[in-house]
């Protein structure tokens, strides 16, 4: 299914001009450097190809002949490769291997393009047969362009050797020819055609190699059946491993737009048809504040997605999917797939936002709080390693996908880190909120969580949080300036065990009462919820926590809101 979505994608971006797609038997690498040739071969420039991307040169992206799957042994790729393979040297410091690289490079061409009679061909063969690799280290840029990779133009010509059409007639005849000839039935079609031992790498995925990974790959005798030999095993022909591949390396390119990055899990998204959401998808998931700053599209999309208003009503019934992949080593895992439709998408973004939706500590946090803001509240930003769990990220956006409960990992690192900081922020008040809305949606408790302080709400836990922040306004009231409070020291059992901290707490208020200034006032409000409250409950449960941190929250904020009010009257 995976497969054979990313071949149909393949062959909507072929059709269309305005994507440069690699044709078969070829692919989309990043060239360094251009070496540019006299007609007698001799070498007339070594050219930086690379391209400005803020601070930074980076290598530009290029359809080159497709690039070998190299193993232990080495392999030169045709009319391009670093320098190693081109110039016989690099800064690995393995002189020698990189002459024998060369060799091969050498060999392979002269094999190759013996009968060619093309002037730039010529005087590239020239070059091979004449070059010195001691040479290299005198080229312009060395330092830098060690090692990166080549193409080659003839001095006059705009055209790569490699965009020859006579020269790509080669090639494409030397892949027919070295194709296995094994036949057999494609998983993907259905149909009988060439069978690939080895599919092309896919580059992209956090984490993963830089020369690549494979989804589907046999490497040991352990995982092979009836005699046969690596991807013989999962029969797939060379060219569906070829679609599949080439549409998920563009998914995966740098600057793509239909990629997002979520702990380890490196997630792709497209359509069946053309979308605006292909581009928006992302952004909609883990918007930055800069982003909806400047994009008010943005902001207007987000807004209509979480009033469940379609952002496109054409494109509501096309198909999306949602891949998402993890590193492990030379291979990669798919950590989810999922498949809905545009509308289903956007509607289950914008219920995960009103979830969310809860009453903000400044007018500076976030409106939208994307996926990795929540998540950075799972963890300690102190420590040495501060990402959030690897399964984590995945089970999160699979629930906001699919709408259902949000991990109870999500719920339980909140209140650890409540727990270990003694501090609740509108995020996580709003993480809480959303675990609790949605499982009593869920559960069909009729239940409800408010967006702020809910004086009619008499659940036991909630009461409780709010009158643990009125004890703590109490004691900062009467000791103005105090570094530790109530919640530094009794948050852990009060919200866990309060029957053993309350009444010593309330007696230790009494105290406080005396000296504070709107002490009358505080105490009112003590013996309002206290009037809900039959008895303390021995313990409370993590979602009665929940509760308890959140009536905390709305208590504190009300605080704000009515000092805000006095400022206002003033």
């Amino acid at each position: 299914m995976i497969l054979q979505e990313l071949c149909r994608y393949y062959d909507r971006l072929a059709e269309n001009p305005a994507i440069a797609i690699s044709p078969p038997g070829f692919s989309c690498e990043k060239i360094h450097a251009e070496i540019v040739l006299n007609p007698d071969g001799s070498l007339l420039q070594f050219n930086d190809l690379r391209v400005p991307k803020g601070k930074k040169l980076v290598p530009r992206e290029m359809i080159v002949p497709q690039s070998v799957k190299r193993t232990s042994s080495p392999a030169p790729n045709f009319l391009w490769d670093n320098t190693s393979y081109v110039l016989g040297a690099d800064n690995k410091g393995k002189p020698d291997k990189a002459v024998q690289c060369f060799e091969l490079f050498r060999e392979f061409h002269r094999e190759l393009l013996r009968t060619e009679k093309e002037p730039s061909i010529l005087a590239f063969l020239a070059f091979l047969s004449n070059w010195d690799p001691q040479r290299a280290p005198s080229l312009n840029h060395w330092d830098e362009l060690a090692g990166g990779n080549v193409v080659f133009r003839l001095n006059g010509e705009r055209q790569y050797l490699h965009e020859k059409a006579s020269v790509r007639k080669i090639w494409l005849e030397y892949k027919s020819r070295n194709q296995e000839g094994v036949q057999g039935y494609c998983l993907v079609t259905g149909q009988q055609q060439p069978i690939a031992r080895l599919h092309p790498a896919v580059k992209g995925v956090k984490d993963t190699q830089s020369s690549g990974a494979a989804i589907v790959t046999f490497n040991l005798d352990a995982f092979c059946s009836y005699g046969k030999e690596q991807n013989f095993n999962a029969p797939i022909g060379e060219m569906s491993a070829f679609s599949y591949t080439t549409a998920l390396n563009y998914l995966l390119a740098n600057d793509s737009r239909q990629k997002l990055q979520i702990g380890d899990t490196t997630t792709v998204f497209w359509t069946e048809r053309p979308s605006p959401i292909e581009g928006l998808f992302g952004m909609m998931l883990d918007p930055k504040e800069a982003d909806i700053s400047d994009n008010a599209d943005l902001r207007r999309v987000l807004e209509a997605v979480r009033e469940g208003r379609p952002v496109d009503r054409a494109d509501s019934d096309i198909r999306f999917f949602i891949l998402g992949l993890s590193p492990n080593a030379a291979r990669i895992a798919v950590r989810f797939w999922h498949v809905c439709t545009v509308g289903d998408a956007e509607e289950k973004i914008g219920q995960h936002f009103r979830d969310l939706r809860i009453r903000k500590d400044f007018d500076s946090e976030p409106d939208f709080p994307g996926i990795w803001r929540l998540l950075r509240e799972t963890v300690n930003q102190k420590a040495s390693d501060s990402s959030p769990q690897p399964l984590l990220a995945g089970a999160v956006l699979r629930s906001i996908l699919t709408g259902t409960a949000y991990p109870q990992a999500l719920q339980n690192a909140v209140l650890n880190r409540i727990r270990a900081d003694q501090t609740i922020n509108y995020v996580r008040a709003a993480i809480l909120k959303a675990i609790l809305v949605r499982k009593y949606r869920l559960s069909k408790q009729g239940m409800e969580v408010s967006m702020a302080l809910d004086k009619e709400n008499k659940n036991p836990a909630y009461l409780l949080g709010r009158l643990f922040a009125v004890l703590e306004k109490v004691q900062q009231d009467a000791s103005p300036g105090i570094n530790t409070t109530i919640k530094d020291r009794f948050w852990g059992a009060a919200s866990a065990t309060p029957k053993v901290v309350f009444p010593q707490l309330l007696r230790l208020a009494q105290h406080h009462l005396e000296k504070a200034e709107y002490g009358k006032m505080r105490d009112k409000q003590i013996e309002e919820i206290l009037a809900d409250l039959s008895d303390f409950p021995a313990h409370l449960s993590l979602d009665e926590q929940g509760l308890f941190a959140l009536g905390y929250y709305h208590q504190r904020q009300d605080f704000f809101k009515g000092k805000e009010s006095r400022e206002t009257n003033q």
